[in-house]
């Protein structure tokens, strides 16, 4: 099998991949595609023309920021609006920073959604 053929060009990609590959195996919660995280955008992806400030580059990667900060916060079982405002206020104040992560233990109770 030559390594210029498509096989072999294969075989090569899986073996430089491989230390990436073997994340799956080692960390069951990673998933094995990102399907997830794409239907979480495509609402956002078809209303972007809906969107304020969406038609210039900088208001696009605005807009990208705090939906994927809202979508952190929404996987992380926050309730976006208290977390948003914490987040604020924590900035702010001069804070750490690190509090501001969605998984951190350092959120308050009031910013995280009641499981019953």
């Amino acid at each position: 099998m030559l390594p210029k053929s498509l096989i072999g060009k294969a075989i090569t990609y899986a073996i430089n991949q491989k230390e990436y590959l073997e994340n799956f195996l080692k960390d069951a919660r990673i998933q094995l595609s990102n399907n997830l995280a794409e239907q979480s955008v495509r609402p956002f992806v078809i209303g972007r023309s809906n969107c304020l400030f969406a038609n210039t580059p900088n208001g696009a990667n605005a807009s990208t920021l705090i939906y994927s900060v809202i979508q952190s916060a929404i996987l992380n079982n926050l309730i976006p609006q208290k977390y948003l405002t914490f987040v604020f206020d924590t900035i702010q104040s001069g804070e750490d920073a690190s509090l501001l992560l969605p998984w951190s233990d350092d959120i308050p109770e009031s910013c995280k959604n009641k499981k019953s």
